[in-house]
């Protein structure tokens, strides 16, 4: 391993693989930053314009986009409560809190520090624990993956927002939302009414946009203010440092790292879950936990940290068995097919040289979004906020029905996101929280399909689901994350009714 590292070194510190990883950066951050486009979106666009190129070129601009795009996604969460990428939506619960607080520079500054410190550790831990690691993805079957979906459901649904059945009906109103389309095991449609464009389900930009565009889009309408965001509270300089508080963060970048790696190594569970559990981890070790959801910066901290580590992570399954940890990982394994190279063990014996250059790329891409996204882009996208809301509005609403329109270039999409967002803003309204939806979306298809697969493997036994060390671990983490806000409550009802008595 050692000599095959050092091998690489020089490859990649060549000029133009370097150049190749500032530009996958560069590229990353823009679009992550709009919305509508991902990740998974633009290195799909990229890997045709790398054919026939170096092999270790092409990976380079991957894996700046990589990184670039989880830290790009965060700049409209914060700045304009729209979510760049599906895994930037817990970076809005306090990120959007702080903007409207005039703090908005110092959360793009948590941001990009905490994702890079969150890549960093990633990237490291492709390196060096590639092969142990992945060890412990083969400890997961369909039934373990099942749990793993319904704790995720559980801890967002009783963590977020500060209603606990608000939260329950808006994850059951994401796992509705999540039924909609082909039935996996039997074909048939569900609750398409007829309309073939809901055959393949709802496309998961449209809801994103739907329910964090919308909403603040019409606020601002509502509003009706003709004065921006005075250009002094935009200074990175007059709002403090992420590196000077370091004490504060410190044990939020590590727990969350080590959350994003584990979710990474996990194949299919890689990307949103990263950054939810993250925070939720947060809130729950915080002495004030009732602060986050209303700008408190460890939220912000927490979740783009787990969502850097989440990235190199999510490769190792990918590189060492051909079985991708995320959407992302799906995409790069293509990308290394069109290189020829195929991925799985003989990956390294036949070419050391690319695959530990690729794994040292990450880690330098991380390294470089700490300049880029720190120093530049955060500058750049900071000033949006001087736009006056009147006219800062329609713009966004241009951005957002642009992406929408460019997922499949039909307006089935836009009447689609219309209808959804209206609703989206009278559930605002009414203070139930969005986030749980989205991830009811996410989670619920992916808890559906794996219980199908677990009875399908045990021959309908439904003792299958109990029966692994690791499916009591995540049942019994399930019980205490569910039964941990009922806790709370009944000891603040049981404070008010002593009190009186006093």
């Amino acid at each position: 391993m050692i000599d095959a590292l050092l091998s690489a070194l020089p490859l990649v510190f060549e000029p133009a693989n370097l150049f190749a990883v500032l530009l996958g950066t560069v590229a990353g951050l823009v679009v992550g930053a709009l919305p509508g486009l991902t990740v998974t979106t633009g290195i799909a666009v990229l890997i045709p314009l790398t054919f026939g190129l170096d092999p270790l070129f092409a990976l380079g601009m991957m894996a700046g986009m990589y990184n670039g795009g989880s830290y790009g996604g965060a700049i409209p969460a914060i700045l304009l409560r729209v979510p760049g990428t599906p895994a930037s939506v817990a970076t809005i619960l306090d990120g959007y809190e702080m903007t409207k607080q005039g703090k908005a520079a110092y959360a793009l500054q948590v941001a990009v520090v905490s994702g890079v410190i969150g890549s960093v550790l990633s990237a490291i831990s492709l390196i060096i624990f590639a092969p142990g690691l992945v060890k412990l993805s083969l400890l997961f079957g369909p039934a373990e993956y099942f749990w793993v979906a319904i704790l995720g459901l559980a801890t967002v649904a009783s963590l977020l927002g500060d209603d606990f059945l608000k939260g329950l009906i808006a994850t059951v109103i994401g796992l509705l939302i999540g039924t909609i389309g082909t039935d996996i095991s039997s074909g048939t449609e569900r609750y398409t009414f007829g309309l073939l464009e809901f055959a393949d389900g709802l496309d998961i930009v449209v809801l994103l946009s739907a329910l964090f565009a919308i909403p603040p889009v019409l606020m601002m309408i509502e509003e009706a203010l003709k004065t921006g965001m005075p250009g002094d509270l935009l200074k990175l300089k007059r709002q403090g440092s992420v590196l000077a508080d370091w004490r504060r963060y410190l044990p939020i970048w590590m727990r969350s790292s080590v959350i994003g790696i584990i979710i990474g190594v996990l194949p299919g569970a890689g990307g949103s879950m990263s950054c939810y559990l993250a925070y939720n981890d947060a809130k729950r070790a915080s002495r004030q936990p009732e602060t986050f959801g209303k700008g408190n910066p460890e939220g912000v901290a927490a979740s783009e940290a787990g969502n850097g580590a989440d990235n190199a992570a999510s490769l190792i399954p990918a590189l060492t068995l051909g079985i991708p940890g995320s959407g992302v990982a799906a995409v790069i394994l293509g990308g290394l097919l069109v290189h020829g190279l195929r991925p799985g063990p003989q990956l390294f014996a036949e070419h050391p040289d690319v695959v530990y250059g690729f794994m040292v790329q990450m880690l330098l891409s991380a390294v470089m979004l700490a300049v880029v996204g720190g120093l530049t882009a955060t500058r750049i996208f900071g000033q949006a906020l001087r736009l006056p809301r009147v006219v800062l509005a329609p713009v966004i609403m241009l951005f957002v029905t642009v992406g929408v329109y460019a997922v499949n270039n039909t307006m089935f999409d836009l009447y689609t996101l219309l209808g959804i967002g209206l609703v989206a803003y009278m559930l605002d309204k009414l203070d139930y929280p969005n986030a749980p939806i989205i991830l009811g979306v996410i989670l619920g298809p992916i808890a559906e399909s794996q219980l199908l697969l677990a009875m399908t493997i045990s021959g309908g036994d439904p003792m299958a689901l109990v029966s692994s060390p690791m499916s009591m671990i995540m049942i019994a983490l399930t019980l205490f994350v569910l039964a941990t806000p009922l806790w709370t409550v009944w000891k603040q009802r049981r404070r008010s009714s002593v009190e009186p008595a006093k």
